[in-house]
């Protein structure tokens, strides 16, 4: 076989050893070894591919896909401003511990800095975001066996290391792939690769890793009034904070997509911290920071609180510190032995504060006529059943729901917060999708505003070869980024250049879009038709209108409505 070829058929065979069982492409003629050995590994039973014709939606979806199943998944796109647009995935995998597999083709030494058509400098193209970056080097004749193992070693390691196998820190991996000509095979596709391209017998990877534990200092014993908060991370850290935390007696306020939002949680956690005169009376003497919080000032604030010790949980070389203000890392909730008797009755008055704020909230969410954007994040929530998956897009959505849904048991909520940003999302809940239900999970929905779909419209492309996937998209839609009407720019003073720079108004209709590209959609207006709309299952969009500045006053009142239920004596 020809050296473009060879490289690409061991370097799909080593992928697929190593525990890959999807790949996304982007269509291109550079990297088309690649993409045919992918092809011929997936019509061998091997792997799943997922083709689309958009290298941003590809990397989001392969985001998706690794994100919802733990495992690398590589897209690979051609050479040039391509390799480009997956640059945003690769920042949200880099911040979100997501082992992503960038694979860009490249052209050969030779014709760089020539002006060649598609060219430009990969090698290093995401500089620090990934984990590692191999300019892996153009295949060549009169070499086979030497470069052979060459390539299924960098493959192993290439996914060793986006898993954190050794480092305790998953992440985004880049092989650049230069290719001369030929680039399509000049023979047919062996059954297996034999002779110097043969890998490890059996079937196994060229090289395993056994986990190094990463050493963490043990915390001292806790005191009494500890409380646990969670951020958006991997959701098995999250369940196990969880846990400890119910076994000491502690209260836990966590994010949707923490893994320890459940039953268990105070709900609205914001809420009750955003109260002044409850939080005066029930303050932490210490915080045990899980994960990544990023949605909520009042959790930011108590975080920065000189009065409050903070204690991280990792087992990553990488941490976070919202407030700069973390005394001790640990190695689990649980880290020390709690000093003297556990106040038992510390975790069930937080408990009780959130049902207090929520049921507040509740009743005015109930009073206000029709859908709006916040009761759409509650009863969205409670109308997916058990085993359910739920997707939330940044910006509003995930906030309404961390404040004005009650946590549910048995529900997996994965959210794009390694870096918040609005795009990509339909590809993320795409590729979720479709892990989710093809591992026998239940219904599928993403939550996401109107600006957030309309970011990624292609991701509702589905090409006719391949299954589409069993997924609601509600949309809130109120014209442009409502989100803004609730934060600084939405104050009256701004309001002369509000409408242009920051609600940026699309005028679309949503459903007509969302036909266009092949979906059934739908608007609805009120609770029965969302509810029945939700039990048709998907694809489908469904959208509710809704106004900016309602909404904005609208959260304001729920806050009130909350602060002032938790000071009533």
């Amino acid at each position: 076989m020809n050296p473009s070829t060879a490289l690409a058929r061991v370097l799909v065979d080593e992928l697929v050893r190593g525990g890959v069982t999807d790949a996304v492409v982007a269509p291109g003629s550079r990297s088309a070894p690649v993409a045919l050995a992918l092809a011929e590994a997936e019509r061998a039973g091997r792997l799943t591919l997922h083709v689309r014709i958009d290298e941003r939606t590809a990397g989001f979806l392969a985001l998706g896909l690794a994100r919802a199943s733990g495992r690398p998944v590589p897209v690979l796109t051609t050479s040039g401003t391509a390799t480009a647009h997956l640059h945003a995935a690769v920042l949200e995998a880099d911040a979100s511990a997501v082992p992503l597999l960038a694979l860009t083709a490249d052209r050969p030494p030779e014709l760089r800095d020539t002006g060649a058509n598609q060219t430009v400098h990969q090698p290093g193209l995401y500089g620090g975001a990934v984990r590692s970056a191999v300019d892996v080097g153009v295949p060549e004749a009169g070499r086979e066996a030497a470069q052979a193992r060459y390539w299924r070693s960098v493959a192993a390691k290439a996914l060793l290391v986006a898993r954190g196998a050794l480092s305790g820190d998953p992440g985004p991996v880049h092989l650049n792939l230069p290719f001369r000509e030929p680039l399509l095979p000049d023979d047919a596709a062996p059954a297996e690769l034999t002779g110097p391209w043969a890998g490890r017998p059996g079937g196994a990877p060229w090289t395993a890793a056994e986990p190094r534990v990463v050493p963490v200092p043990a915390a001292p014993p806790w005191r009494r009034r500890t409380l646990v908060v969670v951020g958006d991370g991997p959701a098995a850290a999250g369940r196990q904070a969880a846990e400890e935390a119910a076994a000491n007696g502690w209260p836990v306020v966590a994010e949707p997509s923490s893994g320890a939002w459940s039953a268990g949680a105070v709900r609205g956690g914001a809420l009750v911290l955003g109260a002044p005169s409850w939080l005066a009376g029930h303050r932490p003497d210490r915080v045990l920071v899980v994960g990544r919080p990023t949605l909520s000032r009042p959790v930011n604030a108590l975080l920065a609180d000189p009065g409050v010790e903070v204690v991280t949980v990792t087992s990553s070389p990488r941490w976070p510190d919202a407030g700069r203000s973390t005394s001790l890392l640990a190695g689990s909730a649980a880290g020390g032995v709690p000093e003297g008797p556990v106040d038992r009755r510390w975790a069930g008055e937080w408990r009780a504060a959130g049902a207090t704020a929520g049921a507040a909230v509740d009743g005015l969410l109930d009073a206000v006529p029709g859908l709006t954007a916040a009761r759409l994040a509650r009863d969205v929530v409670a109308a997916l059943p058990g085993g359910g998956l739920l997707v939330l897009g940044s910006s509003t959505p995930v906030r309404d729901v961390d404040r004005l849904a009650v946590p549910r048991d048995g529900l997996t909520v994965l959210a794009n917060r390694g870096v918040a940003g609005i795009d990509g999302t339909v590809s993320t809940a795409v590729g979720a999708a479709r892990v989710h239900q093809r591992a026998g999970g239940g219904p599928a929905v993403a939550l996401l505003g109107d600006l957030t779909l309309l970011h990624d419209l292609q991701g509702l492309l589905v090409a006719d070869d391949e299954p589409r996937p069993d997924l609601v998209v509600v949309v809130p839609d109120n014209d442009g980024g409502g989100i803004f009407a609730q934060l600084e720019p939405g104050a009256s003073r701004h309001e002369s250049h509000y409408r242009r720079v920051f609600g940026t108004p699309h005028g679309r209709d949503l459903v007509a879009v969302a036909e266009a590209l092949g979906w059934p959609a739908s608007a609805v207006d009120g609770p029965a038709q969302l509810a029945a709309a939700l039990a048709g299952g998907g694809p489908r969009v469904v959208v509710v209108r809704t106004d900016q500045r309602a909404e904005a006053q609208l959260a304001a009142a729920l806050r009130t409505a909350a602060a002032e239920a938790l000071e009533r004596p």
